[in-house]
């Protein structure tokens, strides 16, 4: 895939990690877990905020299109938030192609996919299926398990696994610009991986392999794909009717349209088309619009669709990353956050759910390599008045 540039752009498994420099150097989280409350989340509102209210909240992504080449400006946004007293989305500006954006605009979200993951293992695990503290060798035989990590370590990017080289994101850019709309495996992607696995339970290093291995984990266990799972134990349950877990799902229209340059001018039904897609299913796959990744954000962190337990074992640890969850503490200034960044050549994704105030917001911006974080911050400020904090 390729890398950072005015045209190539940094593709989509390097992005998908979301992680900034101090993401990847981050110290290793502990096991110690700090748990949220037993009691879940109330039932996300279903009433919308007033226009008059929201005014506040389109502000801010007027501000993102106002200034499209600044660090947190943009062609195009979308953004959403979902408390237990109301809820709000909107959007501002156009995707690549011009087409103007609708909160209902399916694009790429990339990374946050590695949440949905790891609530599935952690599942599994529960139901006794899975051993999180045995290798994960023990299930699936492959060169980046030969040095034994756990399955825990594999979530926790203390695996030993490295990301990919820049010549190897090199390699897979020629397969994905010769047939785009070919359906590539895992095992594939995986292929492409030259580095050799560290010792286990390494410092925190952002691994988007380990992902791909824990995607084929729980399709080994389940025998079903893994869209199919997702779907089943985690989606359908939160109400996520319009997430994709591509590629086996395709995103629901409205789908934003790509100027990826290797994926070409082809439009597939994919984003940004399905040989990049279906190389990063389970580290980078999912495409959804905003109001989707900030349900998923309320449900999942707010217990509702998964156990107290789980829950916990997703957040816990002091460092910068859980298992599968990105610790963003009192980054936003309102309260402890979870979620996830994801990135992608045309798009910059962020999922942060605060769950002491029972508050889940996520933005997707229809650029790359762009300041997510800065625009959720403003909108953190925003909302406070209208939650009355």
């Amino acid at each position: 895939m390729v890398r950072s540039g005015v045209v190539l752009a940094v593709a989509v498994v390097v992005l998908a990690s979301g992680c900034s420099s101090a993401d990847r150097t981050a110290p290793p989280p502990t096991s110690t877990s700090t748990a949220l409350a037993e009691q879940k989340l109330p039932d996300p509102a279903a009433t919308v905020l007033d226009p008059g209210k929201a005014a506040a909240l389109q502000a801010v992504l007027a501000k993102v299109v106002a200034s499209p080449t600044t660090d947190a400006g943009a062609r195009g946004v979308t953004a959403a938030v979902v408390t237990d007293q109301w809820s709000w989305s909107g959007a501002a500006g156009t995707d690549a192609a011009g087409t103007k954006l609708t909160p209902q605009t399916s694009l790429g979200v990339a990374s946050i996919t590695k949440t949905f993951v790891a609530a599935e293992v952690l599942l599994l695990a529960q139901a006794k299926k899975i051993d999180l503290d045995a290798p994960l060798s023990q299930y699936v035989k492959h060169k980046l398990t030969a040095n034994n990590a756990t399955v825990r370590q594999h979530l926790g990017m203390r695996a030993g696994v490295p990301n990919y080289l820049p010549t190897d994101y090199d390699a897979m850019n020629v397969v994905i610009k010769a047939a785009p709309g070919k359906h590539r495996t895992a095992e594939e992607a995986l292929s492409y991986d030259t580095a050799a696995p560290t010792q286990a339970d390494s410092p925190y290093n952002y691994s988007n392999p380990s992902y791909l291995l824990l995607g084929l984990l729980i399709e080994k266990i389940t025998g079903q794909p893994l869209a199919t799972v997702l779907r089943r134990d985690l989606a359908t349950p939160a109400g996520l009717d319009r997430a994709a877990f591509q590629d086996g799902e395709q995103p629901k229209p409205p789908i934003a349209e790509d100027a990826n340059p290797i994926c070409g001018k082809a439009v597939d039904g994919y984003i940004p088309c399905r040989a990049m897609a279906s190389l990063s299913a389970a580290s980078a796959g999912l495409a959804a619009d905003a109001p989707t990744v900030a349900r998923w954000g309320y449900q999942l962190y707010g217990g509702r669709v998964v156990p107290a337990e789980v829950v916990n074992q997703l957040t816990g640890g002091d460092g910068e990353y859980g298992l599968g969850t990105m610790l963003f503490s009192q980054t936003f200034g309102l309260g402890t956050a979870y979620g996830h960044r994801g990135s992608l050549p045309d798009y910059s994704s962020l999922l942060v759910t605060i769950p002491e105030h029972k508050v889940s917001v996520a933005v997707i911006l229809a650029d790359g390599n762009k300041q997510s974080g800065t625009v959720v911050t403003e909108l953190v400020a925003a909302l406070q008045p209208l939650l009355g904090k």
